[in-house]
């Protein structure tokens, strides 16, 4: 049976002002600011993504109302892993590696920037091992997207580069990445980072 789509809420400027305890022309505001992320309707009236909202609120540490709390919760799928390499072969060679060592995965492949997007968001999973080093994208901000975006559900990121530059670990852990490692790989301590980060959820 095919799930049902998830319903999609949207919130006016006056609606979002009132769940925030804040008068109309300060969340009016926050959006005309650029703080927080809206759209205008065609009859020139301000909306608000839900995720976009609980988004916002979180980067501030502002309390979530009672009526967002729970609702924005991800249904992260912690039995579903994604690599995300643009280089097949080794895309392929982690892939294998997994489904050799019997994991309980689900694994899912991505190998540009437009593939991976699409693959997170529909199928949300629990775990990703992430490439920092993709063409024409900046992987530490898809990997802050991840892990600050509601959407996404927040799980566990692995980042992976052949890149050796100063503060290149740092600055990946500092996006958000749960763990860090240089290629080439070192599969033994990939297969037991990816263990430790499973058992956390059983």
């Amino acid at each position: 049976m095919a799930k049902s789509p998830r319903k999609i809420r949207i919130f006016s400027a006056l609606e979002v002002a009132n769940l925030c305890g804040v008068v109309n022309q300060t969340a009016i505001n926050w959006i005309r600011n650029g703080y927080l992320k809206a759209f205008m309707t065609p009859g020139g009236q301000y909306r608000v993504y839900l995720e976009d909202l609980v988004a916002f609120l979180e980067q501030r540490n502002m309390r979530i109302p009672a009526e967002l709390d729970g609702s924005s919760k991800s249904d992260v799928d912690w039995s579903c892993l994604a690599i995300i390499d643009d280089d097949k072969v080794l895309n392929d060679i982690i892939k294998t590696f997994f489904e050799k060592n019997d994991t309980p995965f689900t694994i899912l492949q991505a190998y540009d920037g437009f593939e991976a997007g699409a693959l997170l968001t529909e199928k949300r999973p629990g775990f990703v091992i992430l490439d920092i080093d993709l063409p024409g994208l900046d992987g530490n901000q898809i990997c802050k997207r991840i892990k600050t975006e509601p959407v996404f559900g927040k799980p566990f990121v692995i980042t992976i580069t052949g890149l050796d530059m100063p503060g290149t670990k740092e600055n990946s852990l500092q996006a958000g990445s749960d763990a860090f490692l240089p290629k080439p790989l070192d599969f033994d301590l990939l297969g037991s980072i990816m263990a430790d980060f499973a058992g956390k959820v059983r």
